[in-house]
């Protein structure tokens, strides 16, 4: 009797809320339909009306977790569903969306979520021409002759799938580590979709759509870089809140928790990469993820954080003095990195390679050198070295950190967004030094979207004395 009370009363609790889910359909408002129809009709002209192209959306993510959108799915629909597939039909220029079917138990729990009972909405919310259930995907393969002789090629996606703060180049890494381990021999993802188109429809010839969603997404459209803006703008202000929340004794782990509150107080939805925050020696190495130390008055402190702001992110990194002040040798060698980062902007434009920058730059920083004077021998070695070394032209940002497309050694073009990342070594002291800035190639020329993140000597020294989110809201005194 006691066991059915209980039930009842839970059920009474319960009440108010079941089947009373979220009336609104989540979908983004970033982008019209328009635009997304604009990008579609890219990779129609890409492959042609002799293919397809079948882009697979994100899974489900296993546990309490909030889902994300792979980045190509994304890019070309705007649908936030997982388990979606997008076929884009070269002949007739129109695409089709397969999706999940309404699952309202969910929905009563976590709001709606886009299905294909929605097909009429998700028409008009994305431009796409049809929707479907995803049971309907091998039919429709199947049929509409797309795999009678000779069969239409189907172009898909055969990099790994950006679904979070990892770019490419990371997920890469972690598939040839898989690979090398006997005992896991998982095989990714997209290996796994194209084992089974191959065994479905071995009729279909199987070519690779990256490149082509790649060359797309290298060139930002007008709303893109509004987006990539405003998470530099955040990605700055974290890197601001930082500086005035450091002092010796504060933990590297404190300033990533300064930035984050300044990111989700401006609407992020989390990293867009894990911070890098590294003082003293442990900002020598390059990805520094732990940030358990304490900072100490003397050493630099090194900061290389940006959010993921609906879709998009950025790429902003500073290094200042623990206690307040730059001493003299850390000023001649911090000098030297933002001159540098400087005679980089100076040549930005459309039409310039980025080897056209380095050699312009590096001309600039050789006549720099000339006169000046650093404290050790091994600091002016590291200057020297530091003209000469190539990466200070760093990769592409947009979707992702190290976003996808190519802009080195390519003429430049405007709606490109990459970073200018100058840097030196110094491994007798293990000491790195450098500073990390976004380029965005404009019609005329560049512009430095984190100009306002202070990089002077003076600026960073007045930002650190002002009080910070730690001073003013100081955490626990032990662990309890």
């Amino acid at each position: 009797m006691k066991t059915a009370r209980t039930i009842s009363l839970f059920c009474l609790l319960l009440w108010p809320f079941a089947g009373n889910g979220q009336d609104k359909h989540y979908h983004q408002t970033d982008f019209t339909p328009a635009e997304f129809a604009a990008r579609r009709a890219q990779v129609y002209d890409a492959i042609g009306p002799n293919a397809i192209a079948l882009v697979q959306g994100a899974a489900g993510r296993a546990g309490f977790s909030v889902f994300r959108q792979s980045n190509e799915c994304y890019y070309l629909s705007g649908v936030e569903a997982a388990h979606a597939y997008l076929l884009l039909n070269g002949r007739t220029r129109k695409a089709t969306l397969y999706l999940p079917h309404r699952d309202e138990g969910m929905e009563a729990g976590q709001g709606k979520v886009l299905s294909a009972e929605d097909a009429a909405l998700v028409t008009q919310l994305t431009g796409i021409e049809q929707v479907r259930g995803f049971e309907f995907l091998s039919a429709d393969l199947l049929g509409g002759d797309l795999i009678r002789p000779p069969a239409m090629t189907l172009y898909t996606p055969l990099s790994p799938a950006e679904t979070g703060n990892d770019s490419r180049d990371e997920l890469l890494a972690g598939q040839a580590r898989a690979a090398s381990d006997p005992w896991d021999g998982q095989p990714s993802r997209e290996g796994y979709f194209v084992q089974l188109l191959h065994q479905r429809f071995p009729q279909f010839e199987i070519r690779d759509l990256s490149p082509t969603l790649d060359a797309m997404r290298t060139i930002k459209s007008t709303r893109e870089i509004e987006l990539i803006r405003r998470a530099t703008k955040l990605a700055g202000l974290g890197i601001m809140e930082a500086m005035r929340s450091t002092a010796p004794g504060v933990y590297e782990y404190q300033l990533d928790a300064a930035a984050k509150y300044v990111f989700h107080l401006n609407g992020a939805r989390g990293d867009g990469y894990a911070s890098i925050i590294g003082g003293g020696t442990n900002a020598f190495m390059g990805h520094y993820f732990h940030k358990t130390d304490v900072l100490r008055g003397g050493d630099l402190v090194l900061m290389d954080y940006a959010p993921d702001y609906r879709y998009y992110t950025s790429d902003v990194t500073r290094i200042w003095p623990v206690n307040g002040k730059f001493d003299k040798a850390q000023t001649e060698l911090y000098n030297f990195i933002v001159a540098y980062r400087d005679a980089l902007f100076r040549y930005i434009k459309p039409g310039v390679t980025s080897n056209e920058v380095l050699d312009k730059a590096a001309a600039d920083m050789k006549q720099y050198l000339v006169g000046k004077q650093f404290a050790k021998p091994a600091h002016l070695k590291a200057v020297q070295e530091g003209i000469l070394f190539r990466g200070h032209f760093q990769h592409p940002v947009g979707m992702a950190v190290h976003d996808v497309g190519r802009v080195r050694n390519v003429p430049l073009q405007a709606g490109m967004v990459f970073t200018i990342d100058p840097m030196i070594w110094i491994p007798e002291e293990r000491l790195y030094i450098r500073i990390e800035d976004v380029a965005l190639v404009t019609a005329d020329g560049v512009e430095n979207l984190s100009a306002f993140v202070p990089s002077r000597i003076e600026d960073v020294e007045r930002t650190i004395q002002e009080k910070g989110l730690i001073q003013f809201h100081p955490p626990l005194t032990d662990d309890k």
